[in-house]
């Protein structure tokens, strides 16, 4: 069964920066679990994934645009300290920022006495991307699925 819309696809992955060492990969945990063509995950890895059934081991480079978009300069917000719930902080570090819109990783930038500046832009904003993809099962999504937009069950959402 090969992956186009409405499919549940189960896959393992690594990747990096092209031409660095793997940021993060999937091999040591469960397979990524998506419903494809409806945006769970960066678009130019879910159009690289269309047309392959499971057993396909391929090599996918993703450019900026189609991953987490270009790092857009002047993407920063001062935020109060009390938002991080007494972490250390340092400049450079990733952390996640609860907002009105749900969670948000944010790179501080500079702490001060009682605020904190932070970039919003994602950790991988900018960057060309190189995959590493073993697609592990290709399935019909249920008619559930389909209308909520994401996998039920097995690593899916459970509701």
């Amino acid at each position: 069964m090969k992956i186009e819309k409405d499919r549940v696809v189960r896959f393992h992955y690594t990747v990096s920066e092209a031409g660095q060492p793997p940021v993060e990969s999937s091999k040591e945990r469960e397979p990524l679990s998506i419903l494809a063509g409806h945006g769970n995950i960066i678009p130019g890895l879910e159009q690289a994934l269309e047309g392959h059934v499971a057993g396909d081991s391929f090599s996918a480079d993703i450019a900026a645009a189609d991953a987490y978009g270009e790092r857009r300069e002047g993407l920063t917000q001062r935020v109060p300290k009390k938002h991080f719930g007494g972490q250390r902080l340092a400049p450079g570090m990733q952390v996640v920022l609860g907002t009105n819109f749900g969670p948000r990783a944010v790179t501080v930038q500079k702490v001060g006495m009682s605020v904190v500046d932070v970039d919003l832009n994602h950790p991988m904003a900018g960057k060309d991307l190189h995959f590493d993809i073993e697609i592990v099962e290709v399935r019909e999504a249920s008619a559930e699925e389909i209308e909520h937009g994401h996998v039920h069950g097995e690593g899916g959402h459970q509701h």
